[in-house]
């Protein structure tokens, strides 16, 4: 949060933290998104053109896509609900009681939800940038892949092996949210307390279902930030 309200501060010579915090929080209110998920995008996103009339280019919010893969889960409404709905269900078609869904940001794998992990796992695990792990393979491949036993697999370096079965999981299972394009834009990943068989065919589509759409929700969201900061910008600017 600090570091976007430098940001604001410089870029549009605000007269204080307070005045860049507050049209941060008017602007995550009107677009219902979460403080610092505006905040962590203000700081990473590049800078507007000087005397530029938006930040980014616009983009129609238009209506969020459909997620029918999550509607055992209830209807969830925003970033944390849709990822936490999500992992939920990925664990409910695998069996499993433990897993995490990870967001691709700057060519890495960056933790943003868990349930069942422990603290080691999840610092251990709060960006992955190496191929050495299942996620990232999965990612790098955009498919399915299944570890069946963590002990015995080459997929992982030492240190990742350890921090996996220090947690209780032996096996594995990773889902990557593919958009449209083809490009990965997360992963989801289960985390099983026995080694593991071969997933069955219904498992494996409904996981792929849930992959795609919950990508295309993701990519319609950052267009809705998108439009955040364009508000942000005209906001900051009319202060000048």
């Amino acid at each position: 949060m600090a570091r976007a309200e430098d940001l604001l501060v410089a870029r549009y010579r605000l007269s204080s933290r307070q005045e860049a915090f507050d049209l941060l929080r008017r602007t995550s209110q009107r677009f219902n998104i979460k403080l610092h998920t505006l905040a962590d995008v203000a700081a990473q996103a590049p800078a507007p053109a000087p005397d530029a009339r938006s930040w980014m280019p616009g983009r129609p919010r238009g209506t969020a896509p459909a997620l029918p893969a999550l509607s055992g889960e209830g209807q969830p409404a925003g970033h944390g609900a849709v990822l936490m709905g999500a992992l939920h269900r990925a664990l409910h078609v695998t069996g499993a009681r433990m897993g995490n869904v990870q967001l691709v940001e700057n060519g890495m794998l960056r933790l943003e939800k868990h349930t069942g992990l422990n603290k080691r796992f999840t610092d251990y695990f709060a960006f992955v940038e190496a191929s050495t792990t299942a996620c990232a393979r999965a990612a790098r491949e955009a498919r399915q892949l299944t570890v069946k036993d963590i002990a015995a697999s080459d997929t992982f370096d030492e240190g990742s092996r350890q921090a996996i079965l220090q947690t209780g999981s032996r096996a594995c299972h990773s889902v990557p949210l593919v958009s449209p394009n083809g490009a990965v834009v997360g992963m989801i990943s289960s985390h099983h307390e026995s080694t593991l068989g071969d997933l069955t065919e219904t498992q494996l589509n409904a996981l792929h279902d849930l992959g795609g759409q919950v990508a295309r929700w993701l990519i319609w969201h950052r267009g809705t930030v998108s439009g955040a900061l364009n508000h942000l910008h005209a906001l900051a600017t009319s202060r000048r």
